[in-house]
């Protein structure tokens, strides 16, 4: 797949597959990420995998824009796009009151009842497709077609770690309380964040999710118990 490459500050290189969200171009985001990292070229740190491009960075005193470039070239030629098999994780979710206050909402707007747009939140084929915003926001693609709305005109305070949110076709668990303009559907006691240093987050890249709905009562248990290790 064709490629193009920009020099980002006095260490990266973005490499860019397409200019649109495409299935495609995320596989062969992800094939060379992997590839990179088996056989990484000289003085190359890290690599960060996004939609549709991979941030390549590495250390100045050792490499530069070009030879980078040169590197990743190699490895584009002999690149074949996989397909993403990562593992299926599950998260809880509870979409009772007080935690879903977008959801009539989005039954609004998509013409549906609160039932079913639930219904269809549950049936999503959801996979992690990139890391952004704020730690442990891992970008789910897989919102179902009747129930993708746009963003809010303007962001809501103070949204709770936990909360379950969708805009377009996609769905994030957040982290940490902030804003968000995204439509909350539910919340989630499931740890995102896990303690392991090596692996911090539940999703890698590639991984599939599964939401299991949960009542309040079990919110309430798992979130102690959780909080008490």
């Amino acid at each position: 797949m064709d490629a193009s490459f920009k020099p980002i500050a006095d260490h990266a290189v973005l490499v860019t597959f397409a200019e649109q969200v495409d299935e495609a171009a995320h596989a062969a985001v992800i094939a060379l990420d992997r590839s990179l990292a088996n056989d990484p070229p000289e003085g190359m740190d890290e690599t960060v995998p996004a939609l549709v491009n991979l941030l390549v960075t590495f250390d100045v005193a050792k490499t530069d824009h070009a030879a980078i470039e040169h590197a990743v070239r190699q490895h584009l030629t002999a690149l074949s796009p996989i397909a993403q098999t990562g593992n299926e994780r599950v998260v809880e979710i509870c979409y009772e009151a007080p935690f879903g206050p977008d959801l009539d909402a989005v039954a609004a707007a998509t013409g549906l009842s609160p039932d079913a747009v639930i219904a269809a939140h549950l049936s999503g084929d959801y996979r992690a497709l990139m890391y952004g915003f704020s730690p442990g926001y891992a970008y789910l693609a897989g919102v179902p077609e009747g129930i993708r709305v746009p963003r809010k005109p303007m962001a809501v305070r103070d949204v709770a770690a936990g909360s379950v949110v969708i805009a377009g076709p996609q769905c994030i668990v957040t982290t940490l309380t902030m804003p968000t303009g995204w439509s909350i559907l539910g919340r989630s006691p499931t740890q995102i964040f896990t303690g392991d240093p090596q692996y911090p987050f539940l999703f890698e890249i590639g991984d599939g999710v599964v939401f299991k709905r949960i009542d309040v009562a079990t919110f309430d248990r798992l979130s102690k118990e959780r909080a008490h290790g």
